[in-house]
């Protein structure tokens, strides 16, 4: 699991290899990834949008902006915490994410950033 905290939001990222819904032949690698918000800060945030930089081993980069995450815009008083599940698909078996989210405070609607520490996306093949 790979964590960071940013202005006292930490965010949990575990990432697996999706072998039944990958397909190498036609270079379609899929990944999930489990995602944890926590906050630890003294004032309740909503989380309003969120940016990906996704790099794929063939040399591709993309970036994906969109409101919330999976539909949702969570607000979270203070020590509560959100958890959702998504993927992510490739042309190889290894690449990797990071971004941030674009959070609020409830209490004075100032935007901040929250990151969202990078991590791999790896075939589990390729580890061993």
């Amino acid at each position: 699991m790979i964590t960071q905290s940013t202005n006292g939001i930490l965010v949990s990222v575990e990432c697996y290899y999706q072998q039944e819904y990958s397909n190498p032949d036609n270079m379609h690698y899929m990944f999930a990834y489990r995602i944890t918000i926590e906050n630890n800060s003294d004032y309740t945030a909503r989380l309003i949008r969120r940016h990906w930089e996704i790099f794929d081993s063939v040399g591709e980069h993309k970036q994906v902006d969109g409101e919330g995450v999976v539909g949702e815009q969570p607000t979270l008083a203070p020590g509560e915490s959100h958890q959702y599940t998504s993927g992510c698909n490739l042309k190889s078996e290894i690449g990797y994410m990071e971004g941030y989210y674009t959070m609020e405070r409830q209490f004075d609607g100032k935007l901040f950033e929250v990151e969202i520490p990078r991590f791999n996306l790896i075939a589990h093949y390729k580890l061993n």
